[in-house]
Parts: structure tokens; C-alpha cells; sequence
């Protein structure tokens, strides 16, 4: 019988952080507690590190672990995971944070040595919990992306999230890869989305209440959205193809629309490599936000193997 096992983690994201206790059973995991705070992501290195230190004693003390308990953390890019330490320049965020020693500092606040502060990619993070508690579960070979402000990826092999290899896109990102030689998130991202719709309508509203005009029978709003996820479709199928994923789950915000996203998507993907559309299953994310935290857990019960501190 394996005893539970309680593990600290945080999501940070542009202007979120949430940290969370997670219990680990065996092949479950469950958040006990959770806390959140909301940051500006162009706010004084002191007031974006105090909050980040603040949800994760909240969620600490809610579990009743000290703040000092080793942690984990997914961070996005650009940042040094190994050194823990702050490259945000030129993103339009945390520039105020470029060049500081987050690991550190995180940890002073928390009255724990830096050596027990981790960190790992939050696309990887997201991935990781799919593939050991979520929809990719039982999968070899599987790819899941999050939709959002831009598109995050993991291609994870036996769960271990694959960066330089030939059968991925460069760095494992498909961020990185083109639509009608556009970069791919110029098409498919929230910015993209509502751009789309607003040059179509004169009018700007939210990817949330597009989805909620589409499923009112609203032409415009379901035409911009077919169109950017065949398009996205179509880019992931060749490496859908060369990865030989038998599992693609699609996370982050836009997932919860998925009834709608998702015969345009399986389309696309169709067009670019039937014989892919034809085996592969495609499914939404089953933990959603809990999906980053349960893998941060995962990642860090397994003594930090299932991943690479940097991916």
C-alpha cells in the first residue's frame, strides 16, 4: 500500500498565480488546497514576488505543510529552469523580473533553502499531468496542447516531454510553426481570435462570447473559429504523423469550447494527413486547470525524473 504524500506546487502564469497542496496515491492525485492571486505582470519585482510568496503560504497553511516544504513550480517561457532565474526580456511581461534570481528570492519569502524551489516549463507541467492522471493516460506517445493567450505544446514520450528530436517541432513548440507563412499563434490565440472577429464585425468581444454566439447559431462567430482551428489542425497533422501520437488532448482556456472547435480541428488534421485523423484520438483535457499542478506533483513525486527541470 502506498501512503499519501502531500506536495507544494504553483501555476504562474502572466497575471495568475495559483498554488495548490496536491496528495499523492498511488496512480491519484488530488488538490487539498488551493490559493490565487492575481499580479501585474508589469509591476515592481517586489510586488509580483510578494504575491507569488503570498498564494503559496495561503495554500500551504490551508493544508497545514510550512511554507519552507520543498516546491515546485511551472514557470512559462523564457526562463533558465536549471539556475531559476528570470529572462523575460522583449515578451511584454515580468521585465521587471529579467536577470533576477526568482529561485532565491522565492524562497527567502518562504523560509525554505533555494535547492528545495524547482521549476519546470508550464506547457510540459500541463502535459505531464494529462499523461499520468488525465485523458492522455495509457498513451505512449502523446501531444497536448493549451489554448489561450498564444498556444502551448508538450510531445511526451512515455511522459517525458521530447524538445530536440527530429520527430518534433523545433524545441517541441508549435508556437513556432507557420500558417499561410504567418507564425501559427497569428492565427490561432485569443489576440488572434478577436482580431478575426473584428475586422469581420466592426465589433470586439471576447473568444468566450464568440464561442456563445456560435452555439446561438451566430454564422460570423462559428466562421472565425473554423477557420483558425482547420488551419490549426492542418499545421499539427505532419507531426502528428511523425511523432506517432496516438493521443492529442487540448487544454487551457479554449478547450472548454471544444464541442464546437472540435470537427473543425479533426478536419484539418484530416486534410494534412488522413491516414493520422483516421487512428488518432482527440480529446479535451479532463483537469483542465488542475492539469499544471497535478503534473508539477507528479513531476516532483517521481524525484523530478518524469521530466528534465528545463523542459
Amino acid at each position: 500500500m502506498t501512503l499519501p504524500r502531500r506536495v507544494s506546487v504553483a501555476d504562474i502564469g502572466g497575471s495568475h498565480i495559483t498554488a495548490a497542496v496536491v496528495e499523492l496515491a498511488g496512480s491519484e492525485a488530488t488538490v487539498v488546497a488551493s490559493a490565487g492571486r492575481d499580479t501585474d505582470p508589469h509591476g515592481s519585482a517586489d510586488d509580483i514576488l510578494q504575491a507569488w510568496a503570498g498564494a503559496c503560504r495561503t495554500a500551504a497553511a490551508k493544508a497545514g505543510l510550512p511554507s519552507r516544504a520543498p516546491w515546485g513550480i511551472a514557470m512559462p517561457d523564457p526562463f533558465d529552469f536549471e539556475r531559476g532565474t528570470g529572462t523575460f526580456d522583449d515578451v511584454g511581461k515580468f521585465e521587471h523580473l529579467s536577470g533576477v534570481d526568482i529561485r532565491g528570492e522565492l524562497a527567502a519569502r518562504l523560509g525554505a533553502q533555494p535547492s528545495t524551489v524547482r521549476f519546470v516549463h508550464d506547457a510540459a507541467a500541463y502535459g505531464i499531468g494529462e499523461w499520468m492522471f488525465g485523458a492522455a493516460s495509457g498513451h505512449d506517445r502523446a501531444v497536448c496542447i493549451t489554448l489561450g493567450t498564444g498556444v502551448g505544446s508538450s510531445f511526451l514520450d512515455h511522459g517525458v516531454p521530447v524538445h530536440h528530436r527530429d520527430d518534433v517541432p523545433a524545441n517541441g513548440t508549435v508556437h513556432l510553426l507557420e500558417i499561410a507563412g504567418m507564425p501559427l499563434e497569428e492565427s490561432v490565440s485569443t489576440r488572434a481570435l478577436v482580431a478575426s472577429y473584428s475586422a469581420r464585425a466592426s465589433e470586439t468581444i471576447t473568444v468566450k462570447a464568440m464561442a456563445e454566439r456560435a452555439r446561438g447559431g451566430e454564422a460570423m462567430a462559428m466562421e472565425v473559429l473554423e477557420t483558425a482551428f482547420f488551419a490549426l489542425g492542418a499545421a499539427l497533422g505532419p507531426w502528428l504523423d511523425a511523432f506517432e501520437a496516438s493521443v492529442l488532448v487540448a487544454g487551457g482556456s479554449m478547450s472548454r469550447s471544444w464541442d464546437l472547435l472540435d470537427t473543425p480541428f479533426r478536419a484539418g488534421v484530416a486534410e494534412a494527413r488522413p491516414e493520422v485523423a483516421e487512428k488518432i484520438e482527440i480529446t479535451p483535457s479532463t483537469l483542465l486547470d488542475d492539469a499544471p499542478l497535478l503534473g508539477v506533483a507528479g513531476w516532483l513525486g517521481a524525484g523530478c525524473r518524469t521530466a528534465r527541470p528545463g523542459v
